[in-house]
Order: C-alpha cells, then structure tokens, then sequence
C-alpha cells in the first residue's frame, strides 16, 4: 500500500518519524511531504532516513517527471494521511485552497484522506475549526482524534495528536467503514453528580473519555447519535447530538424520554450507584467532627432500558478491581444485557482518566470472551463498535 503522509506546522510534528516508521512496519511504501511551517519542528533527513524516500517540499519539482511532481503524488497514493493536521491546514482543505504542495496534492487526489488534528485545545473548540472538520467529514475525511490531554503549551484538554502506532494501525486497516449505517446509538458518558447541598457532591472517577471515543467512532461508522453526559469538559464530538445531566436522576430521566427510535443503548457513564436522600437547601457549616449522609438507591439506567418490552440492543460497561471478568459476567446476567464490555481500573494505565483502555467484551450469544488490547480508547471505540456491528447483523 502507498500512503503519503502529510505533515503541517504544529509541535506534535516530532511524532511524524515514529509514525513513518510504524506504517513502514506494517508493510506501508510512505513518501513524505511536508509544508513550510512544518520544517521549523522537524528536519527532512530525519523524515528521509524513516521513510527511505527524499522528502517533498515544492509545488514544481524540477526532479519529478514534467517537473509536475504534485500530480504524480496525488497518483501515487492509495491513501494521504495529514498528521499532524494544524488549525490552518484543517480550514485550507475544508475551502479548496491549494497554495502549497500538501493541499494542492489532497485536491488533486482520489485517494480516501485521513487527518490526525493536533492543536491548542481552545484552537480546537473554537467554532470555525469546528465547522472546517464537519464540513471535512461531510466530505467523507476520516478524522483520528484528536486526544485529550497534556498540552505543549500547559493546557489540558482536547487537542493532542493521537499516538503513532494507533494512527498506523487505524490507517492500515480502515476501510469505508458504514457498518452500523442507518443505526441510531444512544451512548451515557462520563460521572454523575449526586448533592450534598449547593456547593458540595458525591460522584465517581470518570473523565467521559471513553464515551465519547464511542460516540465519535459511532458516527465516522455511520450512525445516528445522541450522547447523553454527565459534567465533562471534553468537546462534543462533530456530529453528535448531546445531552447535557447533572445526577443519576437526570441521566434516567434524558434516557427514558429519548429511548423510543434507539436501536443501540450503551452505557458507558460511571452512574453514581447512590444519591443523598434529602440534600440540604443550604449550604451545611463545619461545626461538627463527623458528618452523617443517608443515601437512597439512584436508578438502575441500564437494567431499566435493558427490560423494556422493545428494548435496543444493549451494552453495558464493568468497572472492577478484582476477579473482573466474575463480576462482569455476574452483571451481564443479572441487568440481561446483550454484551457486557469489562475493564481493571485497579490498573492505572488503563483506568480512569487515561487516555488508553484495555477491555474483556462478553456477549450473552456466547460463552467466550473477547480482548481488546490495550490501547488509544479511540482505537477501544472503533473495534468495539465492530464487534457490536457484527452482533446486529
């Protein structure tokens, strides 16, 4: 396979030599061009020693055959990948701009483009990036990422580029993936906030990383999609329909009065399992050595969607710390789900707030389990909506 990565100015361009490589480890031909700005974070020996091909700068190579070097590029390729893709050249391919060898190669060419975004995270936000990458996916560009993180510039939040071996693998194996085209996925992501009193609440470990990596590769595969989450701050995904809730309560509630066009319920959402009985109207004062809560049982969210008459095609997500699979199993049973998706928190590298994942995937069709290994959790999304695809056929 002959891919051509582009690579745009941005700090994430140092990863672009681990990224030749890899896609060379899978087998990949890669010739390399890069823009302007990209030459100022990453030098072309580097890149040219990778890829095992010298790198291309100019619009009018003078080396290349009728010095039309673009159109021979654009040929070449069976797949272009941009990564990292900056804000500027993520909006200079969503208008048809061709005023460098990168975008004049990605408008000449019929090969599927691929971008891995990679910016400040409030770059990333801001709604004209947001309109350029719809308008892109419009288009029929796959996006990868980007992930959510530690930033170059100090902030945290979405914007990084994902990992090279991710971006490789997805790159290598994606194909014009519509396997749950015409399907409509309702996803719960992220904690929920249960009150103590006005300024103070319960809640549990979760970012909504996770949900969301659902909820984004579930449109790239064809999907209609409502997220319903709890507070995160992660951007809602292009093409999303999301649902803002605060308690268990909330998220029961939003649930139940969208269910009836569903045809795949996952809940990914770490629901607070319960809430306090009667939150104080006031804040409550510091003045003893120990203070009392009486809780109540919040809603079962998933057993309930799980018993409905017509009920969708359910998933449901473990969280343990011991003996995972035994327990995940054991709630697979007991909430009569369709497929049960069992992660270790107790491994930190996986659990909550990281940015990868590991999971045992259990279906109620079969005695086996299933793993999916760790990685990206855009990666973890992306298979386990292939899993659930194969299950509906």
């Amino acid at each position: 396979m002959n891919i051509l990565v582009g690579i745009s100015g941005g700090i994430a361009a140092y990863k672009s030599p681990d990224l030749v490589r890899r896609l060379r480890e899978h087998g990949a031909d890669v010739r390399v061009v890069m823009t302007e700005a990209a030459t100022s974070f990453i030098g072309e020996l580097s890149l040219q020693a990778v890829s095992g091909h010298r790198v291309h700068r100019h619009m009018m190579d003078p080396e290349a055959e009728a010095a039309m070097g673009h159109i021979e590029l654009a040929r070449w390729a069976d797949k272009i990948l941009i990564a990292p893709a900056s804000a500027n050249c993520m909006a200079q391919l969503a208008h048809g701009f061709a005023n460098d060898l990168l975008t004049t190669v990605a408008l000449a060419s019929q090969a599927p483009l691929y971008i891995a975004p990679a910016m400040n995270q409030q770059m990333w936000a801001n709604i004209a990036t947001q309109e350029n990458l719809q308008t892109l996916i419009n288009r029929g560009v796959e996006v990868i990422g980007p992930g959510v993180g530690d930033q170059a510039c100090g902030d945290v939040g979405a914007g990084r580029m994902e990992e090279p071996a991710m971006i490789a693998e997805q790159i290598m194996t994606s194909t014009a993936d519509q396997s749950l085209q015409g399907k409509h996925i309702m996803i719960t992501a992220g904690p929920t906030q249960e009150a103590i009193d006005p300024v103070r609440y319960v809640t549990n470990h979760s970012s909504g990383k996770m949900g969301f990596a659902l909820a984004a590769a579930a449109v790239r595969a064809g999907a209609k999609v409502t997220l319903v989450s709890g507070p995160v701050t992660i951007q809602t995904p292009a093409g999303v329909e999301r649902i803002n809730v605060t308690s268990a309560t909330d998220m029961h509630n939003q649930v139940m009065q969208n269910l009836d066009t569903i045809d795949v319920f996952i809940g990914c959402a770490a629901v607070a399992d319960y809430g306090i009985t009667e939150p104080a109207s006031q804040k409550l004062k510091k003045t003893d050595d120990q203070l009392v809560l009486t809780m109540v049982k919040n809603p079962d969210i998933i057993g309930t969607v799980a018993n409905q008459a017509n009920k969708p095609y359910c998933v449901g997500f473990a969280a343990e710390t011991n003996d995972v699979e035994t327990f995940g199993r054991k709630k697979l049973q007991a909430k009569q789900l369709d497929m049960i998706c069992i992660n270790d928190v107790s491994d930190h590298s996986i659990g909550f707030n990281s940015d990868d994942n590991e999971l045992t995937v259990v279906s109620a069709s079969s005695d086996d389990s299933q793993t999916i290994t760790k990685s990206s959790k855009s990666l973890i999304a992306k298979k386990l909506l292939q899993l659930i695809a194969e299950q509906l056929d």
